[in-house]
């Protein structure tokens, strides 16, 4: 289904993963069924069992979530099956249509379903991957509001990120399969550059400040040998690496080297050299307006990105609202924290000396980048330590801290999580980008620590993978405002039992909280009051304690992503509006484990569903006073 694919495509895009192994036995049988494979008809001594509708339900979800894998190469290598390991996926006009066509046969084929005899938690999968389906087809008239190369993600990024951390070599097959997709490279260039077209045609260019970063990172990747003297590319190096890693006789090796030296210099440095002068005459057609507004129809696509982005029906003012709210909230919280400690002076003379004060910051050395990542693992380990306290379910994948590799650590993200394999082979992770350590305050490591890994991002994405007999749209598809949410709500919940003891430490997580209630002011300011890059990044330096260079990233982030920042804390208010309506409703008997497994158990969902399932939970559970009335009846 192409919208589950579409989530995790564009997840990966903007986030790193590491080498995937063969895939586990379930996995290599889902992969084999969705290729019609022979199934074995070996006779049994008792007839099969009929099928329920919600068997039959469950199966054509499957069947239609593999199809659409098998037709994505890429989406096939990060859920760890190999089955076109030595291809890219087809980002052309052409097949666009060709998946529009495929989405609308799909619906046609789950409305044949009888609803009326699907148990609860088949009609929740059925009403939510109908409304996929609709979703992706009433959003296809969309398809050209956004910009494939920017400075967040993008194929001229994707394609090194994606072999170095996703394509594992662990025989001769998976290397020619590597130097194949090296050499497929240049043709999904070519297709890239077409989208770029279709969109300067409609007057869709990326602002000017992007082309900086893309022209510079997308220049990088042809840096060094092959393509130049000097150390080896990242590519290069990479390949090079991943086949040491093999038992081959030498000149089985220096044919593999010399196959792979070749690609580089004939696909990926003539791919690249097209698209950096593609984007460099773009670039002189940019000008500096920033918002969605000024797309074609722009008004209509932002509104419809934010019900998209918050599963929700509030409308951009009232987003917008309730961000200056929360920002005025937790400015009083914060206040309270620096008469804690002592600190004579405005909040903004505070913010100053948060900023600026070295204690609160490790050195930018290779020294201070590690001591970050070591205690920062110290931070999850503790965490691991106390889940009893908080969950029931817990997950079984293991999770991993690790620094954004430096050939694009200077335009990505603050932090990112990269969610495990299906398989098992590889953990999650964990990202801190350390490229400025004045970005990455010690007050704050403790709350970024909790919202990528645990109790955040880690227990949310790995425990849905992991859950038994739920389709597979549900396992891997998602909802930003569940998730990032989730992870928003996962930086206070430590608080509750005890940890932020340190007031400067709280202090960090309430400046991550406020972090994201500027972006409700900010994104919504840009993309429908006409807010200028600079007006954005003024504000959260006069609002926030964070560094300037974090304010332009973050900027720069609303402007080629609109909507996608006002998740995180639509979706963690409601989380804690629906814990609040189940403790009052529940009084003794609310289980804050119980709360949890709830939201954590049934995959991603939109808000409203959420809602509803705290609902039904609430309603299974008698409260105090209904059980103080059946004690006295026995």
């Amino acid at each position: 289904m192409k919208k589950t694919l579409t989530f995790l495509a564009i997840a990966s895009l903007m986030l790193t993963a590491c080498d995937q192994n063969k895939p586990t036995e379930s996995v290599q049988a889902e992969s084999s069924a969705a290729k019609n494979e022979p199934v074995s008809t070996k006779a049994t001594d008792s007839p099969a069992p009929e099928l329920t509708e919600s068997d039959k339900a469950n199966q054509l979800f499957d069947a239609i979530y593999k199809e659409g894998v098998n037709r994505s190469p890429i989406t096939q290598t990060y859920l760890g099956i190999k089955t076109d390991y030595d291809k890219w996926d087809d980002i052309s006009e052409e097949n666009a249509l060709k998946e529009l066509q495929i989405t609308k046969e799909n619906l046609q084929r789950i409305q044949e379903i009888d609803t009326g005899k699907l148990d609860q938690q088949t009609l929740l999968s059925y009403q939510l991957f109908r409304k996929n389906l609709e979703e992706e087809i009433d959003d296809f008239k969309w398809r050209h509001h956004n910009y494939p190369v920017n400075q967040m993600y993008g194929m001229h990024s994707q394609i090194p990120a994606f072999l170095i951390n996703q394509h594992a070599i662990k025989d001769v097959k998976e290397a020619n399969d590597y130097v194949a997709r090296l050499n497929g490279a240049n043709k999904l260039i070519k297709q890239l550059i077409e989208q770029l077209k279709i969109r300067e045609k409609k007057g869709i260019i990326a602002p000017k400040f992007v082309f900086e970063h893309v022209i510079r990172d997308s220049k990088n990747i042809l840096v060094g040998a092959p393509f130049e003297p000097g150390e080896d590319s990242t590519l290069w190096a990479d390949f090079k690496s991943k086949l040491n890693q093999l038992e081959l006789d030498s000149k089985k090796k220096d044919e593999l080297l010399s196959q792979a030296k070749n690609a580089l210099l004939t696909s990926i440095q003539p791919g690249y050299n097209d698209l950096v002068n593609y984007l460099a005459s773009l670039e002189d057609k940019a000008d500096t307006r920033d918002g969605a507004w000024k797309f074609p129809d722009g008004e209509a696509f932002f509104n419809n990105a934010l019900k998209r982005t918050t599963t929700t029906e509030l409308t951009a003012d009232q987003i917008h609202e309730m961000g200056l709210s929360e920002v005025k909230r937790i400015h009083n919280e914060m206040q309270a924290i620096m008469k804690q400690v002592k600190f004579d002076g405005s909040l903004a003379e505070f913010f100053k000396f948060m900023r600026h004060d070295p204690r609160f910051y490790y050195p930018d050395t290779e020294e201070g980048r590690k001591r970050y990542l070591n205690e920062a693992i110290v931070l999850i380990d503790d965490m691991k330590s106390r889940l009893d306290e908080l969950f029931i379910t817990k997950p079984k994948a293991d999770l991993e801290v690790k620094r954004v590799e430096a050939f694009r650590e200077k335009s990505a993200g603050k932090a990112f999580y990269q969610q495990p394999a299906p398989d098992g082979s590889r953990p999650g992770r964990y990202y801190a980008n350390l490229y400025k350590m004045e970005g990455m305050p010690i007050y704050q490591m403790a709350a970024l620590a909790y919202h990528e890994g645990i109790p955040g991002h880690h227990m949310q994405f790995a425990i849905m993978q992991e859950l038994e007999d739920m389709p597979m749209f549900r396992k891997f598809g998602g909802y930003t405002a569940y998730s990032e949410g989730w992870g928003l709500y996962s930086e206070m919940i430590p608080k509750e039992i005890g940890l932020y003891a340190d007031p400067y430490s709280d202090f960090g997580r309430l400046a991550m909280e406020l972090w994201r209630a500027c972006r409700l002011v900010v994104d919504t300011g840009i993309h429908t009051k006409k807010w200028t890059r600079e007006q954005g990044i003024e504000y959260y330096v006069k609002n926030t304690p964070n560094a300037e260079s974090e304010a332009v990233k973050m900027v720069e982030r609303h402007i080629v992503m609109p909507s996608q920042a006002t998740a995180y804390k639509v979706g963690m208010l409601k989380i804690l509006s629906l814990r609040e309506k189940a403790k009052k409703a529940m009084s003794e008997q609310f289980d804050i484990r119980e709360f949890h497994d709830v939201v954590l158990k049934n995959g991603a969902v939109p808000l409203s569903v959420l809602e509803s399932l705290v609902d039904e939970y609430i309603a299974s559970k008698p409260t105090a006073g209904q059980s103080e009335v059946s004690k006295a009846n026995q």
